[in-house]
């Protein structure tokens, strides 16, 4: 395979800009559907006395996930460095989609950049244990065992760099990956794209394409996004390009997914504090106003809250945060780490899987510019 060097994106920056005997048996049944239909209508409730989350504590590192030295041991999938790493579950595994990955790194190489560059990555794991790191089973590999590239992009500057997977999903037995086509990496935390679309495999993820619609624009408010299923619906909290902007929401039914007409774009509340959503993307509204990039958004059942993860472009830090609705309220921000705890550090990724003490202990990816690869920590949710 020709080696070929690539340099790509850069580091949080310092600029700032707003941007879950057959009478018995009935009964059993009823009784079950009736505990579901309460869970579910109590995530989407929107008269739930928000908050309850009062900080952070006890965060550690608990392995490294990529690279040579790491757990995976990644050299033999011709992995030096990768970023990312958010979490999704199909066809029994848990799935770490990466982004931007390099087979050799020279020593002393900083951020993103080597050769053997792929766009992006994908692994799996039957590890259920988060408490001392994730296993992988292995990586989505071509015919001599390197980790394959998903999505393709041109690689040229200006044009199209690369194709960054921001989230993974399952629906109607496919499995889809949100990607962005970043056209070019820019100052610290910013970058242009080209636009932001689905590609879809139903082979079990050994091959993709790229879907022409649903797409939206390189500027939307969509270009990097979250999402969870609730009730046969998709949820899809969405940022634009960088990490300078606040966060939106839509959704769309789960069979209708590929229909770029059936989303609808969460646009305020009633006086009852019932949604409002509307076909009309531009009717879209902020429902968390921060300088927020690379998000992850899942159930919490120890705080029975919805938590959003992400990296804050205007501190510099990765924060975490509680949501009453998917829509919010959404209450204050807390750290989860700091440019002082993890120099160079972005994209903490949550599953909602992987807690411990009933959700009191949350695990999540961690990336980290220089050696730029991916962590495993841990952190304690205080509750009020």
């Amino acid at each position: 395979m020709e080696r070929t060097t690539v340099t790509l994106r850069k580091p949080i920056g310092t600029r700032t800009r707003r941007g879950a005997v057959l009478a018995t048996a009935a009964l059993l049944s009823t009784a079950a559907l009736v505990a579901c239909t309460s869970a579910s209508a109590a995530r989407l409730d929107p008269n739930r006395k928000p908050f309850v989350l009062a900080g952070v504590t006890n965060v550690e590192q608990v392995a490294q996930l990529t690279g040579h030295d790491s757990l995976n041991k990644t050299a033999r999938f011709e992995i030096a460095g990768q970023d990312l790493g958010s979490m999704f579950q199909a066809d029994g595994k848990t799935w770490f989609v990466f982004g931007d990955t390099f087979g050799q790194r020279d020593d002393g190489v900083t951020g993103g950049g080597g050769t053997e560059g792929r766009s992006n990555a994908l692994a799996c794991t039957t590890d259920t244990d988060p408490t001392d790191g994730i296993r992988f089973d292995g990586y989505i590999a071509d015919d001599i065992g390197w980790a394959k590239e998903l999505i393709d992009s041109k690689k040229v500057d200006g044009i199209e760099m690369t194709a960054i997977p921001t989230y993974g999903f399952a629906a109607n037995g496919a499995m889809y990956l949100a990607y962005m086509s970043v056209k070019h990496w820019g100052d610290p935390g910013e970058w242009e794209t080209n636009y932001a679309g689905f590609a879809k495999s139903t082979d079990g993820a050994r091959t993709w394409s790229k879907l022409d619609r649903p797409r939206w624009g390189g500027d939307s408010n969509f270009v990097q996004v979250s999402v969870s299923e609730l009730d046969g619906d998709l949820y899809f909290w969405g940022v634009t390009h960088g990490r300078f902007g606040g966060v939106k929401l839509m959704k769309v039914s789960e069979k209708h997914v590929e229909d770029q007409s059936a989303y609808r774009y969460f646009a305020g509340t009633s006086a009852d504090g019932t949604p409002r959503w509307s076909a009309d993307e531009s009717d879209a509204r902020t429902i968390v106003d921060d300088t927020v990039g690379e998000l992850s958004v899942v159930w919490n059942e120890y705080l029975s809250r919805w938590t959003m993860s992400y990296t804050d472009g205007g501190a510099e830090s990765a924060v975490i945060r509680e949501g009453a609705t998917p829509w919010g309220p959404w209450g204050e921000k807390f750290t989860l780490a700091s440019q002082t705890d993890v120099p160079g550090l972005y994209a903490p990724y949550l599953a909602p899987q992987y807690t411990t003490d009933g959700g009191r202990t949350i695990y999540f990816a961690l990336s980290v510019w220089d050696p730029y690869n991916v962590y495993w920590y841990k952190a304690d949710l205080v509750r009020r």
